[in-house]
This record gives C-alpha cells, structure tokens and sequence, in this order.
C-alpha cells in the first residue's frame, strides 16, 4: 500500500478506499458520448464533511487531482477523472437530513437521488421541483451542473432552488452559505457562485432546497403543428395566457417517431396527422383542483389550435405520464439511434426558430442531421448530433455553438460545459470572462487539483 493510499485509508477507513484494478468501471465516467473513459488512481468514498476535508488537505499537498462524483449521470464528462486522480464518491453520503415544512425545505447530503428525496417529502405534500430527465441523479450533481429540466419553466433550475450550503474547499476548511433564507444582500452570494461550478471551486457536502407544495391534478395537451415556426411562434403566447404550465416542451417529428417506437407510446394521434406534422408542442398543466385544472386545458385546447396547431389531444393519467416520461428518456433515445453528440445549447425564446433554422442548415452543410426537442419555455435546445466524419462534426458543433451565443445565447444551459465542451467555449467565449474565472478558481483552488480539466482545459 502506497502512502497516500495509506492515508486516504486513515481518513475514510480502508473498506471504503479503491485503488488499480479494483476500481469497477463505474468510477471510470459519467454518460457523455464523446469523451473515453479513464481509470483513476484512487476512490475514496467519505461519509462527512469532516472526511472530505481531510481528503482534500492530502489532495492538495500531494497535488493530486479530484474529481466529485454523485450518480455519474451527467452528459458533459465533468465525472471523468484523471488516471493519476482521486474520485471522492458521495454514494456514502446520502441522508435527507431534515425536511422543514415551516420553512419548505430540506436540508440532505450530496449523494441523495432525486427518487430518494421525492420519496422522503412525500408524506409532507412537497416536492423539489429541479427534475432533470434522470430521476437517479444526485443532488450534489444537480448543484455541480446548475441543473434544470422541464419543469424549470414554472419552478426554476437549481441556482433557483438551492438556497444553502456546506461546502468543503480544496484547501480543507470547511465553510456555510445561505441557510433556509429566500434572500440574501449581504456581501459575495457564494452559494451561486459554486452551484454551476461542475467541482472546480469546492465540494458541495450539504445541501439546503427549496420545496413546492405537491398539485394533486394535472393533464398534458399534445398539440402537433404542421410547420416547425409555428411551434415557435406558439411558446410565448401560451406564456403570455396565465395558464402558467409547468412543462412547455418542443418535439420535432423526428424525435417524437424514435420515442413513439422505443418508448412504446400510445398517443391517440391518427397516422395522417402524424405523417402531416414537423413538430409537437406538449403543454402539462398542474392544479389544487379537478375543476380549475379542467378550465384550463380547455383554454390551452382552444389556444394552440388558434395558433396553428392541427388539433389538441388531452392527455391524463398514465398516457401523460409515460410521454413526459419518455421526454425524459431523450437522450437514451438519441443515443439508441446512433447519435454522435448532444448539445443543449440555450438561446433567447425569441431566437429559437432563427437558431434552430441554422442548426439544421449548418448540419445539411456538413453532411450530417441535427434532430430533437427542448425547453420551449425557456429557450434550452437539445439536438441529437449526427455525423460521423470527426472534423466536419467538430466544425459543425462549434458552428452551432457560435450561432447561439450571437443569437444572445450560451453553449450548455443545463449539462455543463465537462471535459466535452471546454474545448469550444475556451475558444469560442471572452478571453476577459475566461481570465477573471481562472482567478477566481485560483482563489478557492490554489493547488489546481479540483477538476483542472474541466472550464480551463488541460494543465
């Protein structure tokens, strides 16, 4: 046994310290498509914040590089480790520690799954609303990422949901930001500043959430649209009605027909309005009561079919349930039929049909396909990249990525930037913002050793 082998045993205890080939593959990635896996150096799973300090010191003195890890669902390669690096796995530290209903948070440990925390506020009538598409992400991932999903339309993505932690930085002291307050004005809001930061700054070991009282009745309004700009066109006029949907997602034609066959749906669309449509609005509606939910999916029925669309299917139960289930499954989707990258690129609501225009004209131009569906509501774009040469898909990808950020937008709106898309925003984004980032990182991480890969690229 080496001697930092020794002393990570020390800290953590030596049944909870992996080295070589006793490392499974699970450690070795996150799901990102494009980046290869890699086996580290050491796994150290801590069970307190105490323990991850610890870690951290002797990290920092040896120079030894580390890389958090959750449910290593992410799609950005940010779990990736270094083949000389240290994995501080959190799947020790998944306690709900408090669920406050006067207050309407809870307060839990970094390695709580989104199910594990669903099925601990159920019994209170609440719920933390930052649902990405896989429900067995953890917590301490949704605040590396700054995660969002479909339901940030109504409720917000985590920097909206987050409002304490404790945090452990690289240099082992072991600091609080924010609490169970709804506001803050008092000096730097470092909360925000590490939720995002996808392990660069610190490591998140508690974490304080916001809660949302649980809508017993909801229905989803499935609207096809023959022309893609219409759908477009659509999203802010239902945003504008008061209807105040909670998932307001986009699906062109393309996708829809992959989720339809590996998803196994049963939509009720007739064949002939399905073969006519480029693309599908799917509006979900929440409510206290049966009555008022009614009012409004009919008002959303009658709203869309104004707008252009060729009808509206009203979706309950277990119907609506499996397609915003199989929104979630995308990317699987995606993957399943060959995609070769993924991007969720955001832009302006306003700019989504010139941006998703060009995406697809830009990926004619390459010889390849840009296909998939989004957060309408609020601009997230995620296509399915198709294109097999390497070249032409790297010009092709920070192509789009450069028509977004013109159009006002950004490269990742919830994956992250990880080791896959550093490349691009290094080249594409302000060398100022970069520089006064880098200080910044210097500042929580004078050793480097906190995901140096990832934002800054390769040191």
């Amino acid at each position: 046994m080496s001697d930092l082998t020794a002393r990570f045993a020390e800290i953590v205890g030596s049944h909870n310290v992996l080295t070589g080939d006793a490392i499974p593959e699970d450690y070795w990635h996150d799901e990102v498509l494009t980046t290869a896996p890699q086996r580290p150096a050491y796994v150290a799973k801590p069970a307190t914040a105490e323990e991850v300090s610890q870690l951290l010191k002797a990290a920092s003195e040896n120079k030894v590089p580390v890389t958090a890890r959750g449910s290593g669902s992410g799609l950005s390669g940010a779990a990736i480790p270094r083949a000389d690096g240290l994995v501080i796995s959190f799947e020790r530290m998944n306690a709900v520690l408090e669920v406050d209903t006067t207050n309407q948070v809870a307060v839990v440990q970094p390695g709580v799954t989104l199910t594990e925390l669903d099925a601990a506020t159920m019994d209170a009538g609440l719920n933390y609303m930052v649902q990405p598409g896989e429900l067995s992400s953890s917590v301490g991932g949704n605040v590396g990422t700054n995660a969002g999903g479909m339901r940030a339309v109504k409720y917000g993505i985590a920097r909206h949901n987050v409002l304490g932690l404790q945090a452990v930085l690289p240099t082992g002291e072991i600091i609080r930001t924010g609490g169970k307050i709804a506001k803050v004005s008092t000096g730097y809001d470092l909360t925000q500043l590490i939720v995002g930061s996808e392990g660069t700054l610190a490591l998140a070991t508690e974490v304080i959430v916001k809660l949302y009282p649980r809508l017993e009745h909801a229905a989803t309004v499935l609207a096809p649209f023959a022309d893609f700009d219409q759908v477009m066109e659509a999203v802010p006029r239902v945003l504008a009605s008061g209807l105040a949907p909670y998932i307001l997602e986009y699906i062109d034609n393309m996708t829809m027909a992959a989720l339809v066959h590996t998803q196994n749906l049963e939509l009720g669309v007739p064949d002939q309005v399905r073969d006519s449509c480029q693309a599908y609005l799917v509006v979900a509606l929440e409510n206290r009561t049966a009555e008022r939910l009614d009012e409004d999916v009919e008002r959303a029925g009658e709203l869309v079919v104004e707008l252009g669309a060729v009808d509206a299917y009203v979706l309950e139960g277990l119907s609506a349930r499996k397609l915003i289930e199989a929104r979630e499954k995308a990317f699987w989707t995606a993957k399943a039929i060959g995609a070769d990258d993924i991007i969720d690129t955001v832009v302006p609501r306003s700019a989504m049909p010139k941006f998703l225009a060009g995406a697809r004209g830009l990926a004619a131009e390459a010889g390849g396909a840009a296909a998939g569906c989004g957060h309408a509501g609020d601009g997230n774009v995620h296509l399915a990249i198709i294109c097999k040469d390497p070249q032409k898909k790297k010009k092709l990808m920070t192509d789009i990525f450069a028509l977004a950020m013109e159009l006002g937008g950004a490269i990742s709106g919830e994956h992250g930037l990880g080791r896959a898309k550093t490349p691009y925003f290094l080249q594409l984004e302000d060398a100022v913002k970069v520089d006064l980032m880098r200080r910044i990182k210097q500042s929580f991480d004078p050793a480097g050793i906190l995901n140096p890969d990832v934002l800054f690229g390769e040191t």
